[in-house]
């Protein structure tokens, strides 16, 4: 890579000055070359693509996303560190998810500034439409604000051309100790970004010109990707935030995603430059396996769907050698008995005993160019299924589009359908818990809001669960969580220990107004 451009931002949002690094590569990630006298001709779209890759290495990579919400939703199970999957998470990996994202959030905030200051629209526009560069920027500032909120609960938060006294994150020049906006105040926003985005849209204009990783310039998958997104939020907060019915049906009338071609992600590099974050962990890592309560739902042991042939695209066969993951040789088995897992949330001292039979990440994960979804259409599938009263053919379109999407055969698809229990609450939305595998936050968001999976799938503190070998004598085990007041899963993370210190007038005002800083402190949204 070369060399490229800092800027530097005092972030309101953490209380720090942090120095966020504009990352640019070769091939997805576009060159950037500024003049670092002349910031007006900074590249945009090499702007958006440092932030967008900000965003999918905060949320998806080995700590942030793998020691914390990964295991939680049992996806996966450690085999070293089996603390963190007994909720005894790392704070450090809190904060950094919290600082990156409002590191790319600024990042976002600078293109709309270059895109509406008068002095730099001018130049800007030659990298695409400065209408659709301002909406797509605003759209992910949405999806950023989104994962914070559902994350910590009330946050800082910054909306373009707000003037609302509580929306003070990001304004560097004005407030270094922000005021926590509200939930409630936060998703309403968010609703209204993303409607007045797709709203603004030039459809006949790209996006960026060039070098745009989520929507290859096509501004009117932005559009559908910004009605799909408040679609997922409008769900989130049904009965809750006044107005979210309404947006249910305004975002689906305005046109979601109609396909997979519609998917939005970052796909990374097929080199070791810039390849996918856990990837490039598992290049000297091996901590990660496929947790067995999620094999045993695929492998149909538990559970009421039968065989899902997405197993063998997620999880490679027992025994498989780290090295052919690694360069994609091995050959993939379609026998279950090649398919255990890991139990989830052994104690440390049991956990080594049963690695000999756990299934890594398979080659289709563990890939360089793996592509990080932010949202897909078999979520869009599902979230139409929840809104037409559990629809059976949206039901059946969900399971479709994600299994086409992990490249699943035709016939293996036909039978699989073929087989599926009728459309209910509990089959629909155990079945987005399968497709939404490797997006674990938003799994988790599912989870709290909807109770589904539900302790037929999932491992609750208290509850025993089969050893793959006895240790002991003893064939089972007991889940025994490290947070000593979680009985369910977690429904939050811990706000970040820089902001407990450096604003600390807001931390306890926003502690307070949540019902306390913990991890059983429940959302607004969280009826489970």
């Amino acid at each position: 890579m070369k060399n490229i451009k800092k800027i530097a931002y005092a972030f309101a949002a953490v209380l720090i000055t942090s120095t966020a690094t504009l990352v640019s590569c070769r091939q997805d990630f576009e060159e950037i070359n500024t003049n670092p006298n002349s910031p007006e001709v900074a590249l945009s779209y090499g702007i958006w693509n440092a932030a967008n890759k900000i965003v999918t290495d905060a949320t998806r990579n080995s700590f942030e996303s793998a020691r914390v919400t990964l295991p939680w939703m049992q996806y996966s199970a450690q085999t070293a560190y089996t603390e963190e999957d007994r909720y005894q998470y790392r704070l450090t990996s809190g904060d950094a998810l919290y600082t990156q994202l409002y590191t790319a959030a600024s990042n976002y905030k600078e293109i709309i500034r270059m895109n509406t200051d008068p002095k730099t629209a001018g130049p800007t526009s030659a990298y695409g439409s400065n209408k659709n560069q301002i909406a797509a920027s605003r759209v992910m500032l949405s999806y950023i604000f989104l994962n914070l909120a559902d994350t910590f609960g009330d946050v800082p938060y910054y909306s373009y051309g707000s003037n609302d006294p509580d929306f003070q994150a990001l304004n560097v020049n004005s407030t270094f100790k922000p005021k926590f906006a509200s939930q409630a105040k936060i998703y309403a926003d968010i609703m209204k970004e993303l409607k007045e985005t797709a709203e603004m849209l030039e459809l006949d204009k790209p996006v960026f010109i060039q070098g745009d990783v989520l929507f290859d310039g096509d501004a009117d998958k932005l559009r559908k990707f910004a009605n799909s997104l408040r679609l997922r939020v409008a769900t989130r907060v049904k009965g809750v935030v006044p107005g979210a019915e309404a947006h249910i049906a305004d975002a689906i009338a305005k046109g979601v995603m109609t396909s997979n071609s519609d998917n939005v992600g970052v796909k990374y590099e097929n080199s070791l430059v810039n390849p996918s974050p856990m990837y490039n962990d598992f290049l000297t890592r091996s901590d990660f396996s496929v947790a067995k309560p999620f094999i045993d739902l695929l492998k149909g042991t538990n559970g009421n769907f039968g065989l899902d042939a997405r197993l063998f695209r997620y999880a490679a066969p027992m025994g498989t050698l780290k090295a052919t993951i690694l360069d994609g040789s091995y050959a993939v088995s379609t026998n279950p008995a090649d398919y255990v897992g890991q139990p989830y949330g052994l104690d440390q001292s049991m956990s080594t005993s049963q690695s000999g039979q756990s299934n890594f990440f398979s080659k289709f994960v563990y890939k360089k160019d793996y592509t990080e979804i932010l949202m897909e259409y078999s979520e869009v599938q599902f979230l139409l299924s929840e809104a037409n009263g559990w629809n059976q053919t949206n039901y059946v379109n969900g399971v479709r589009a994600s299994m086409e999407k992990w490249g699943v055969s035709e016939a293996n698809i036909v039978s699989f359908i073929g087989a599926l229990p009728a459309a209910s609450k509990a089959n629909v939305l155990t079945q987005k818990y399968v497709a939404l595998f490797m997006q674990p936050y938003e799994a988790w968001a599912e989870y709290r809001r909807t109770g589904f999976p539900d302790t037929s799938i999932l491992l609750l503190p208290g509850e025993s669960y089969a050893l793959n070998v006895p240790v002991g004598g003893a064939t089972t085990y007991v889940f025994e969580p490290l947070i000593a007041d979680l009985t369910d899963l977690p429904t939050r993370l811990y706000y970040p220990t820089v902001i407990q210190t450096l604003n600390k007038e807001n931390y306890q005002a926003a502690s307070t107004a949540i019902g306390g800083d913990k991890m059983n402190t429940k959302l607004i949204w969280d009826k489970n």
